[in-house]
């Protein structure tokens, strides 16, 4: 065989959902550029065209019919010559929707493939909007034939419920695998994405090109990190993580079948990406819901630093506005770091001092609360006379309002309704409170490619070494109603990523009635979270998409049937168990 090359375009792009013609522009714009390079094939992510997850929007047939009229002419745009694409789209076929990948070439939808293996679990649903497609063979682009299973394809070995879509592609004589993904980011998941991959790999013997596409939309981040590997399961090219990219890779064919040589953008893992995560996500629901800014509240402490430095850093100082709201029960130190903060940051700064309506509310409700000893009510009082603030300034300035709350607290509902709770969305939403703490650590050494944010200290080093308060009463600290945070955490983390048993829990060394009461402190929360701001996933379950407990709930793992401890307040707006509704 005499050796042949065969170059294909790669577009790893960030659609927004529904905008029909910003993403066809892109997709014209990737196809430009394709051409110059000498390609003939352009590549783009699954569904595409919609913008993923599309969700419902998919099942209006005005909708779908966009999306076909947007596929239409773009393929009449390859009457010129220039290379093919590939490109993702809703298609609907003999009365049924399907997920599907077009072929567009010669001025004409060339071929379509489906779908096959449709994913029903963690945020995705698919069967509920999409039909299972036929198992289909390559593409013929140019003389050479292409696979393309899409994205759960390729995830899913053959079973009752499944096909092997990858095998059926090699025994029909597929040379390239080329997978579009709408591939969410979560902590870890690059080396599950590459370990699948491989497996692909090694049972078809063709090399594979990994395509996703990046992005925020909603709670979902995606991260791209598109790669491609060789027959020889060796990484051939891998594509920048959390940045658009579009990149043509010259293939080389041989007796040994088909080759590629690129270049490998370095890794992004562990913290570096959930923070790299926490910023796309922000910047991407900001700027695709048409939002002039954001503001939140500064009080000195290390959340709202850590969601500031966040802001900053994903739309610039410029779009970003600190508001510290103090009390008589707010410290100096709280006053001077988030001046401080502020400073560095370079973001405007306003003080506004709440007295005036806290004592007014109190006073307002001094005959309905008359003979009542004071209690969370009153403090809780403080945190909502922040929230109507914040809000009345996004109201009348249109910048929206971030939110605060790490997971920590919305696991077990450490926050007040309607108060710190306010706002439209929160980048921390997914990130335990010891996260917290390193990410904030972690910034003021280092900043994420494209962050437009000052590099250096921007982090108060005192709002990361104090103990974390809310400041709603004389000498409060957070662990006066909760568990250290080193230990909160642990349990938390096997009670919500991993699902243990409490005995489980129990067993690994955690105290029983600790671990009881988190339990049901976090069974208890479940109506706050429902409230909740949407915010980033970076976890493998996150409150929301992933994490779906009804709130009417009466079940309690008492951990092999011992007896439950006593439970006690906890500040900030929580009450435990019978007590959760009266906030």
């Amino acid at each position: 065989m005499t050796e042949t090359t065969f170059k294909i375009t790669l577009g790893q792009l960030n659609p927004t959902v529904g905008d029909i013609v910003g993403n066809a522009a892109k997709a014209r714009a990737a196809r430009a550029q394709a051409k110059a390079d000498g390609a003939a094939l352009v590549a783009l992510p699954e569904l595409f065209i919609a913008g993923y997850p599309p969700e419902d929007l998919v099942l209006r047939p005005a909708f779908q019919a966009a999306c076909r009229e947007a596929i239409e002419a773009l393929a009449r745009e390859t009457s010129d010559g220039g290379p093919a694409m590939l490109i993702g789209t809703p298609w609907v076929d003999d009365g049924k929707l399907y997920n599907a990948y077009a072929l567009l070439d010669e001025g004409r939808v060339a071929a379509l493939r489906f779908k096959v293996n449709l994913p029903n679990y963690g945020v995705f649903d698919e069967k509920r909007v999409f039909a299972r497609g036929p198992v289909g063979g390559p593409l013929k682009i140019r003389g050479v034939r292409i696979g393309v299973p899409i994205c759960e394809d390729t995830w899913v070995e053959e079973s009752a419920e499944y096909e092997n879509v990858v095998e059926c592609l090699a025994e029909t004589g597929a040379e390239i695998l080329v997978v579009p993904n709408g591939s969410p980011y979560a902590k870890g998941k690059s080396d599950i994405r590459l370990s699948i991959s491989v497996a692909r790999v090694t049972e078809s013997d063709l090399p594979l090109v990994y395509l996703n596409q990046v992005g925020g939309q909603d709670e979902l981040v995606f991260d791209g990190a598109s790669f491609v590997l060789n027959a020889d399961r060796s990484l051939a090219a891998q594509l920048p993580f959390f940045e658009e990219s579009v990149f043509t890779l010259q293939w080389t064919r041989s007796a040994e079948g088909w080759r590629c040589a690129g270049p490998v953008a370095p890794q992004i893992d562990g913290d570096k990406a959930d923070y790299a995560a926490c910023v796309l996500g922000l910047r991407d629901y900001v700027r695709k819901n048409g939002f002039p800014g954001v503001l939140l509240g500064v009080s000195g402490g290390i959340d709202s630093a850590l969601c500031a430095a966040i802001a900053v850093d994903a739309l610039g100082a410029e779009q970003v506005r600190g508001v510290m709201l103090p009390f008589r029960f707010t410290a100096q130190v709280s006053l001077d770091d988030a001046a401080r903060l502020a400073t560095a940051l370079g973001i405007r700064y306003d003080v506004l001092p709440i007295a005036q309506a806290v004592n007014g509310f109190e006073e307002i409700l001094s005959g309905v609360f008359a003979g009542a000893p004071r209690d969370i009510t009153e403090e809780n009082l403080q945190s909502r006379a922040r929230g109507t603030l914040l809000m009345a300034m996004s109201n009348k300035l249109g910048a929206m309002v971030v939110t605060t709350g790490n997971k920590s607290e919305m696991s077990v509902g450490y926050a007040t309704l309607y108060g710190d709770m306010n706002g439209g969305f929160n980048p921390i939403k997914d990130i335990y409170k010891t996260e917290v703490l390193r990410m904030a650590s972690l910034r003021n050494a280092w900043k994420p490619d494209g962050a437009l944010g000052p590099s250096g200290e921007v982090i108060p080093p005192g709002a990361i070494s104090r103990p974390p308060t809310a400041e709603l009463r004389e000498g409060q600290l957070d662990q006066d109603s909760l568990p250290p945070y080193d230990l909160l955490d642990a349990i938390l983390e096997r009670l919500v990523e991993r699902e243990e048993p409490l005995a489980a829990i129990v067993a690994e060394g955690f105290d029983h009635d600790v671990v009881v009461r988190v339990d049901r402190l976090l069974n208890a929360a479940e109506y706050k979270r429902r409230q909740a701001a949407p915010g980033v996933k970076v976890t493998r379950r996150n409150f929301g998409r992933d994490r779906r407990y009804p709130i009417t709930n009466r079940f309690r793992d008492s951990g092999e049937s011992l007896p439950a401890p006593d439970e006690t307040l906890v500040s900030r707006g929580s009450r435990s168990s019978a007590e959760a509704f009266q906030e």
